[in-house]
């Protein structure tokens, strides 16, 4: 099923279940890591993205396809992420710092992290970033979006998302050769 068929067949009642069936088989495992790439931590992005496609399945209804349904999905799974990292700040009343700190450690302690030194340092590099900048990175460099897609998603625009990934890039190449 393509997209277009994913959310015909969802707007059926006879469909619908099967439909979003299809739907979490396409989407979830890229939705899971884009998750996780900003949250670190395994449990709260299984949350999160629990909460992405209960948000997805009241909504899609009323989706106008409009954009294409991954980016859709997209905005909703780093809007549903950047909410829950806002969320922990204020109810532990954590400076940003202090959550880059925190996040730093799930990273290195988390069980399932998979990588090498090198796969954690850029991850630790990565956390240095500004959240636009990380987001623009994560988006660009592990998902593999087109500027144009990711400017859907973050509602930015594609000159300004060159710049910041641009910017990700150079801060992440001094990381790396800090040592």
């Amino acid at each position: 099923m393509d997209d277009h068929q994913i959310v015909e067949g969802f707007k059926n009642p006879t469909t619908k279940n099967k439909a979003f069936s299809v739907l979490l088989d396409k989407y979830q495992q890229r939705i899971y890591w884009h998750v996780r790439k900003i949250i670190i931590d395994h449990d709260d992005t299984d949350d999160v993205v629990q909460d992405v496609f209960i948000k997805v399945f009241k909504n899609l209804d009323g989706f106008r396809e409009a954009s294409q349904l991954y980016t859709w999905i997209y905005r909703i799974a780093t809007n549903e992420a950047l909410t829950f990292l806002k969320k922990r700040q204020r109810k532990q009343a954590w400076s940003i710092d202090d959550i880059s700190h925190d996040l730093e450690n799930k990273l290195t302690s988390g069980s399932y992290i998979d990588g090498d030194e090198i796969q954690v340092k850029l991850q630790k590099a990565i956390l240095t970033l500004p959240e636009k900048q990380k987001l623009v990175f994560n988006m660009k460099y592990f998902d593999d979006l087109k500027y144009e897609e990711i400017s859907e998603i973050i509602g930015t625009s594609v000159g300004g998302l060159k710049a910041n990934y641009h910017l990700a890039v150079k801060k992440i190449e001094e990381y790396l050769s800090e040592d």
